[in-house]
């Protein structure tokens, strides 16, 4: 599953230091992701989880994902059908969880003051490029690095370490042949 890197949708605009306990809060933790999404974020914006559509983009502030770090919050995001997560600065924790189930994420600073809600957006995860259709502004944030753009166009962190990453081999010395005598030349005589 190669997940697309360039999305355009409707831009739904959260606000600063939003915690993983507001956006998967106590009473949807053991539901399902499909479950989940009819409720998540609903406390910060009701009409999030009734209306969102597939590929719409999320835009928040800085410190997104803060809190107790629930790995679920990013599932539940990604089971909306949500192209991408943009912020301005996203939680360490957050942060890896979203690569880590190949949900795409951007962080580019001074983007929650160039959106609305209900804005066109366009995304280019791996070039870090940010356009607001509807106004005409864009910005150039930090794309991720190469392993992580691989992480999410493999769909997460699994299908990744099934399929094999030239990443996940740096630093290790080649492994011998089947065959191949292991030892002093001395012990092979």
């Amino acid at each position: 599953m190669k997940t697309n890197l360039l999305i355009e949708g409707t831009c739904w605009k959260f606000g600063h230091n939003i915690p993983t306990d507001l956006i998967t809060p106590t009473h949807i933790m053991w539901k399902t992701p499909k479950e989940m999404a009819k409720h998540v974020l609903e406390t910060a914006n009701p009409d999030f989880p009734a209306n969102v559509q597939p590929g719409d983009i999320l835009i928040a502030g800085r410190n997104f994902g803060c809190s107790s770090g629930r790995a679920l919050a990013a599932k539940a995001l990604k089971a909306t059908g949500i192209g991408c997560i943009v912020a301005e600065l996203f939680s360490r924790t957050f942060y890896r969880n979203g690569h880590e189930i190949g949900l795409p994420l951007l962080e580019v600073p001074g983007v929650h003051d160039i959106v609305e809600t209900g804005h066109r957006i366009r995304v280019n995860i791996e070039s870090g490029f940010v356009e607001n259709l509807t106004t005409g502004v864009s910005l150039q944030g930090n794309p991720p690095s190469e392993f992580l753009l691989e992480m999410v166009q493999s769909g997460g962190l699994i299908p990744l370490l099934k399929k094999g990453s030239p990443f996940l081999n740096v630093g290790q010395a080649p492994r011998p042949a089947a065959d191949a005598h292991v030892g002093p030349p001395e012990a092979n005589q």
